[in-house]
């Protein structure tokens, strides 16, 4: 079976009206951008959607709209994260019968369980769903790495396909590739991205994915299609500044919805608690995107010249 899990696979962002209600027609327009900019799949419910922030029936409307819209011109993978797997068998169920190809499922927040647990945990949800899988390995806002133990036991099971490594850690990435080879490596620190290609990554769970979407497939082509990491280099050069803003500024999916807005692309803001950015924040957000912008142009219009230089 074809793994619907490779590329590059951007969370897409929740847009909103002025009173913070989502706005579906701007989200179905977000949906049609990716289309069109030609991504790989999309996941809905992801940490960059704010789904954290939403209601159960939010949730479910998100991923019937993006379902409808998509019409299966791309793959729809659902996050499904929760603190009880009761909850996160519950939402993938409704996912499916609402089309959806596949499932995100990250360690239940606050609950910190145990490797045993949290194997139990993403078993049940795959068993009920029984759909192919993406887990999310992302510490540093659940609370539980998922380490050796977790993975002896879910890779027994085939539709366990892919992770999305958000640890920050590289020797997890080496682990990954190492031991766990089963599973298709996507990098989910994105100011990792040329280490995790490096390494044999497949895809690229890309945050901000939505607002820059060229850059993005730019550096996934340089390095698995065309095997050209004297231009994946340069091309990470110019866009390092922008990722290690969003990874370490503190405002990741704020500092995305502004991008988008940079890309006169529809946000509405956020939700609370999260605020927007500072006046500086932005100013200096925008001078990042447009250097990224401007150098990474630049690169597209001479593979050749770059790849006599490796």
């Amino acid at each position: 079976m074809k793994t619907i899990m490779q590329g590059v696979i951007p969370p897409v962002i929740t847009p909103y009206q002025s009173d913070l209600s989502i706005d579906f027609d701007s989200f179905g327009k977000l949906l049609e951008h990716l289309i069109d900019r030609g991504m790989h799949a999309v996941i809905v419910g992801g940490t960059t959607g704010e789904y954290y922030l939403h209601s159960t029936e939010e949730r479910i409307e998100l991923i019937r709209t993006a379902a409808d819209v998509l019409n299966g011109r791309l793959p729809l993978i659902v996050g499904v994260g929760g603190i009880r797997t009761e909850d996160c068998i519950e939402m993938g169920l409704k996912a499916k019968s609402l089309g959806c190809d596949g499932i995100l499922i990250s360690s239940p927040f606050y609950a910190v369980p145990t490797q045993a647990e949290l194997a139990a945990h993403a078993l049940a949800i795959e068993q009920a769903i029984a759909l192919p899988v993406m887990l999310y390995n992302y510490p540093g806002r659940t609370g539980t790495h998922m380490d050796a133990a977790f993975f002896d036991e879910i890779t027994k099971r085939p539709n366990f396909q892919a992770i999305k490594e958000s640890s920050g850690d590289i020797n997890a990435l080496h682990q990954l590739v190492l031991d766990y080879p089963e599973l298709g490596l996507f990098c989910g620190a994105d100011d990792q991205a040329l280490e995790f290609f490096a390494w044999g990554a497949v895809g690229w769970v890309c945050g901000a994915g939505t607002a820059l979407p060229e850059e993005h497939l730019a550096l996934y082509r340089a390095c698995v299609i065309d095997n050209d990491f004297a231009k994946g280099r340069a091309i990470m050069r110019s866009m390092l500044p922008f990722l290690q803003f969003l990874e370490n500024g503190g405002k990741f999916t704020q500092s995305v919805k502004f991008t988008c807005e940079l890309a006169g692309l529809p946000t509405g803001g956020v939700r609370a608690p999260l605020q927007p950015l500072a006046d500086a924040e932005m100013d200096e957000l925008s001078a990042i995107v447009t250097t990224l912008k401007n150098e990474i142009a630049e690169l597209e219009k001479s593979p050749v010249r770059l790849a006599k230089q490796a």
